[in-house]
């Protein structure tokens, strides 16, 4: 079955035909480090990854980019309070970014581009902008000619005049069209600067993806991803100077990813309501973060509470329950049972319904409820009188399979034996007996982590698997 894409340009799904056979070049949009990043951050990072490891699943390479914006108006501020290079910051947080989004399951990119390191790329597609008539410079700034772009406002779905009717003319600022925006920043005094034809200076944001796009994709890339704020005007601005400058389309789709509220309130620095991910993943586990973040479809807005990860924690428990017990009655598989075929068969109709819910826009809200039928199927079937290698496999394997695409590992903790529990039990009633009650409740609760429960009844202690 073929993949399709809610594309924000078209506002409509469409089936994914890649530019090269068995390629997908995609652009996501990164951060600008000059801090740890929160939660809308980590949503992004998330989500495409995720994306990426289905085509991947489906049989594509994806050439995969993602961008550090590292040097901007917001580093420079720094730097001045804390008193330390521009350089100094952003590789700090470079780094910090890739260990808490690595902690969340985050695959590295093909290519981590930087803006310092793309300067001269960047310098040659302003030059190209100026030569074509889409650009001017004004006093060592220069402007894009926005209304030199007949088609811009198209991503947005907003008109030239409804969009200048609210555009104003800042201080300081030399563009010749409230509209215009700036591809090059002439230096101020002490700040970080490079040598370009029109000065000392440094690139504006919107202008450094463009070029890291074209560098590291080509001209015309098929996927361009990030989130639902940078829809307008980073992205739209992007698609004026991309094809402005290529004369040719930039990007066959555009993925956005919705926005995320804490306790039904929009996240907003301003608000003070924002969450740092390095933060988030020292007081909850991150597979358990990244299956929340995953329980929600991408496009739509997520409410994030203390509470509803609790919630994910629960569900994600019994997925991996469920492995366990697999593990555990694989050791006790006979292979005698004769209705092998029938659970063979409900196993695969669920695994094709996984690839319809994930071809569809990768619906993960919908492969999650599959995974979940999966499991049933499964606590159904160890609960008979006989149990065979071969579907035992088939179901460890699916379970597998189907979090690798989801970008959380499963664990590998084996179940323990009967006679390491009956150990235990034994172990919890000497306890007991010596008035140790702390010890005797740490045993309870770590076998009822194991999913074993323990019932205590007038002719001892019994037990059963969950």
């Amino acid at each position: 079955m073929t993949i399709s894409i809610y594309n924000t340009l078209t506002r409509k799904k469409e089936t994914f035909k890649p530019l090269e056979k068995d390629l997908v070049k995609m652009y996501v949009c990164g951060p600008t480090v000059y801090n740890y990043i929160h939660i809308g951050n980590a949503r992004p990072a998330i989500v495409f990854d995720t994306v990426r490891r289905y085509f991947e699943y489906k049989g594509y390479q994806v050439d995969y980019v993602l961008n550090f914006t590292d040097v901007d108006d917001k580093l420079i501020k720094a730097a001045k309070e804390l008193g330390e290079e521009v350089p100094t910051i952003s590789d700090r947080f470079i780094k910090a970014y890739k260990e808490d989004v690595g902690a969340l399951g985050v695959k590295e990119a093909v290519h981590h581009p930087r803006v310092t390191e793309t300067m001269d790329d960047i310098i040659s597609f302003i030059a190209t902008l100026i030569d074509k008539g889409h650009a001017y410079e004004a006093e060592g700034d220069v402007y894009f000619k926005t209304r030199s772009f007949d088609q811009y406002g198209k991503l947005s779905h907003q008109s030239i005049d409804e969009l200048r009717s609210g555009a104003r003319i800042q201080v300081g600022e030399k563009k010749q069209d409230p509209l215009d925006f700036a591809l090059w920043k002439q230096t101020k005094d002490g700040e970080i600067a490079w040598a370009s034809p029109w000065g000392e200076g440094r690139p504006g944001w919107h202008i450094e993806c463009s070029a890291m796009a074209k560098k590291y994709l080509g001209e015309t890339i098929d996927i361009h991803a990030g989130g639902q704020d940078l829809a307008f005007p980073h992205h739209e601005n992007e698609i004026a100077q991309s094809e402005a400058g290529n004369g040719t389309s930039f990007a066959n789709y555009w993925m956005h990813n919705g926005y995320i509220n804490i306790d039904n309130e929009k996240m907003s620095k301003s608000l003070g309501n924002f969450v740092l991910a390095h933060d988030l993943i020292k007081k909850h586990d991150p597979k358990v973060v990244r299956f929340f973040m995953l329980s929600v479809h991408y496009r739509h807005p997520i409410n994030f509470s203390d509470t509803l990860l609790e919630s994910a924690k629960n569900s994600y428990d019994r997925v991996e329950n469920a492995l366990i017990n697999l593990e555990h009655r694989r050791e006790a598989s006979v292979n005698l049972a004769n209705d092998n075929q029938k659970w063979l068969t409900k196993i695969d109709e669920l695994k094709q319904q996984f690839e319809k819910e994930m071809d569809d826009d990768f619906n993960t809200a919908n492969a999650i409820a599959v995974i979940f039928d999966l499991v049933k199927e499964a606590n159904v079937y160890l609960n008979g009188d006989q149990t065979h290698t071969e579907v035992i496999d088939t179901y460890i394997q699916t379970l597998t399979n189907w979090f690798e695409i989801l970008g959380i590992p499963i664990s590998e903790e084996k179940a323990l034996l009967d006679d390491e529990v009956d150990a235990l039990i034994q172990q919890r009633i000497e306890a007991r007996k010596n008035k140790d009650f702390a010890l005797a409740d740490q045993i309870r609760d770590d076998l009822k982590a194991q999913n074993i429960i323990l019932e205590d009844t007038p002719q001892g202690t019994r037990w059963k698997r969950g």
